[in-house]
């Protein structure tokens, strides 16, 4: 699913059937895992917890899609809502299907930290082979050809920096749980190459804040000694190459505008907010024409920070739905158990710092958006408790399917008996 936000090709044909095609069949998957787990032997007894975050969230979909009516562009707009109800039914089946292995299954092995962290070291392992292997592909030259950047025209350098950072903080639970820990490592060194040779700042902050933020909550001396240790060997040098970019005068300058986008936030609020500040230009519209650009500004087509992005395309309204829904989200978090708090902040932490820089969870269709609606939905589910008559009768069933396939094996595999569950 990641995959389909990337653009393999410059074939515009190619790209269309990957993004069509690709994300489409790996959603309709999704609901068909659900359902095979069902068969195996669970019930969706699954209810409802902490519902103003996904329904503030639903809130701002359906002002998106009422934006229609009064949308600058309403082809894009609408390409944009459905490509971000994609994501959502897929983010819907996918965490469904973990709890409910959870639930009727404890003693399975998947965990969500680990196949997000595997799913973007492959995808980061195709970018390291490719910087050699293809170099005019898989790099982007800035500034004139001064800079290379890891990326090329598949993948905007700083959402691979973004999808980096999400990597580390997946992969060092793995660290946590001693699981294959030298080759979790391996996979956090070619992860961190990545993301400095993404030359994106946002992210390396983003990458440290994680590394911090596991420190402060660990209590295993000897891994924050070692943890302290790396960043004092690695940090100043990451931090003189990439944010400060070796000490360029010139470059510095540009570290403090924000690489233009402070005057052209400034110019936004100034210029284009007061002309539809209720409601906005409709979703994913930032002004009446396909570029927003003021006297003193680049031309640009999404505003490079996506709280801005939602005043400018949903105005003051759909600024307040999405406040509030971050804030409960928040709230959601920390009510969880203590590990799976580290983790759903852990994603948040270089999604969101993506988001005051970048696209963001509520700019346009990216994968900083699927992340964060896994993450509104695992904080969105818990447990049913007793069982109708019908999910009793239907795990019965399945147990004694499962009984003739394996004879002597019990069900479910490390998982509740079904006298227990009925």
């Amino acid at each position: 699913m990641v995959a389909g936000f990337f653009t393999w090709s410059e074939n515009v044909t190619i790209t269309r059937a990957i993004k069509v095609v690709g994300r489409m069949g790996v959603m309709i998957s999704s609901y068909g895992i659900y359902r095979m787990i069902l068969r195996y032997g669970a019930v969706d007894a699954l209810r409802g917890k902490n519902l103003l975050s996904p329904l503030l969230y639903m809130a701002y979909l359906v002002l998106g899609f009422l934006s229609f009516m009064w949308s600058t562009n309403p082809g894009f707009s609408a390409l944009q809502w459905f490509m971000t109800l994609q994501s959502l039914v897929f983010g819907f089946y996918f965490v469904k299907s973990l709890m409910l292995l959870d639930e009727f299954f404890p003693g399975h092995a998947i965990r969500l930290y680990n196949l997000l962290g595997n799913a973007v070291f492959i995808l980061i392992s195709i970018f390291v082979v490719g910087m050699y292997a293809d170099p005019d592909t898989f790099f982007r030259l800035t500034h004139g050809g001064e800079e290379a950047r890891l990326g090329g025209y598949i993948m905007n350098p700083n959402e691979l920096g973004m999808l980096a950072g999400v990597g580390v903080a997946c992969l060092i639970f793995d660290i946590y749980r001693n699981h294959h820990r030298l080759w979790t490592i391996t996979k956090l060194i070619v992860i961190f190459y990545a993301l400095y040779m993404t030359g994106s700042r946002s992210s390396l902050i983003g990458a440290l804040l994680i590394i911090l933020f596991h420190i402060k909550q660990s209590q295993n001396k000897r891994l924050k000694t070692l943890i302290i240790a790396g960043i004092l060997v690695v940090a100043p040098l990451a931090v003189y190459k990439v944010i400060l970019k070796d000490g360029d005068s010139s470059r510095l300058e540009e570290v403090m505008s924000m690489t233009g986008r402070l005057p052209f936030w400034t110019a936004l609020i100034q210029e284009g907010l007061p002309r539809e500040p209720l409601l906005g230009f409709g979703f994913m519209r930032i002004d009446y024409k396909e570029y927003f650009q003021s006297t003193h500004t680049y031309p640009g087509k999404m505003t490079h920070n996506t709280f801005m992005q939602v005043l400018m395309n949903l105005g003051f309204v759909g600024l307040t739905i999405i406040i509030f829904q971050v804030m409960f989200t928040l709230r959601g978090f920390m009510g969880e158990a203590n590990e799976k708090k580290l983790m759903l902040i852990g994603i948040l932490i270089p999604v969101l710092i993506n988001s005051f820089t970048e696209f963001g969870i509520f700019g346009e269709s990216n994968y900083g958006i699927m992340f964060y609606q896994l993450l509104i939905f695992s904080i969105s589910f818990r447990s049913g408790g007793e069982l109708t008559s019908r999910q009793k009768l239907h795990l019965q069933v399945a147990a004694k399917r499962q009984r003739t396939r394996t004879p002597g094996q019990a069900f479910p595999r490390g998982g509740k008996s079904v006298q227990h569950m009925c």
